[in-house]
């Protein structure tokens, strides 16, 4: 059962590994809430709102705690997005730096708000410490309605936040643990009879 499950998780992950290389070679196109695919690329123009943004807890790539930076963006046609910029260090929270960007037409790739699971700390909104993005709290938060589809920026001029890099170079080494659980079942069934064939000649 382990083995099938890890052989069904290779599956999963092929198919992941495919939908983010077909975002990644995709050309931009207009954002629009009815936009329901997962590392389609698009691009919007509007404004940030920099006074609501949320600060979402984050580890980098080296593992270093720190967060997030969710900003609200509202586009020309009123569209309300939730854009992620990217990774800060803990200690440059609230601090202007971070807001420094003045583009009006920003480009990247949406992903959908997946749920939290059970392990999960419940978000402490009036310090702005987020740890996932609950659509509710942020409406009471911004007074507005966002889609769970969040905008992950791509910005090679900015490195404060430095924007999430989203890349085909997952972990993907599900083929070898399901070889690995099948073998010790082999193993296992291999024992079993040779114990009890060696009982029945005694």
């Amino acid at each position: 059962m382990l083995g099938t499950w890890q052989l069904v998780r290779l599956q999963w992950k092929n198919t992941l590994i495919d939908q983010i290389s077909e975002g990644l070679k995709s050309s931009p196109v207009n954002y629009s809430d009815k936009i329901k695919v997962n590392y389609q690329r698009v691009a919007v123009e509007g404004k940030y709102n920099f006074g609501k943004q949320i600060y979402l807890y984050s580890l980098n790539d080296k593992g270093q705690p720190g967060y997030d930076v969710i900003t609200p963006f509202e586009g020309l046609n009123s569209e309300n997005i939730l854009v992620n910029r990217g990774w800060i260090k803990s200690n440059l929270k609230n601090n202007d730096i971070i807001n420094r960007t003045i583009d009006s037409k920003i480009q990247g790739l949406i992903l959908k708000n997946i749920k939290p699971n059970v392990f999960k700390p419940e978000n402490d909104v009036e310090a702005n410490i987020w740890f996932s993005i609950n659509l509710e709290e942020v409406k009471e938060v911004t007074g507005k309605n966002f889609g769970n589809y969040i905008l992950y920026l791509e910005d090679k001029k900015t490195n404060i936040p430095k924007p999430k890099k989203i890349t085909i170079d997952l972990p993907n080494n599900h083929l070898k643990y399901a070889f690995t659980w099948y073998s010790i079942s082999i193993s296992i069934f291999g024992y079993f009879l040779y114990f009890r064939k060696k009982n029945e000649i005694l």
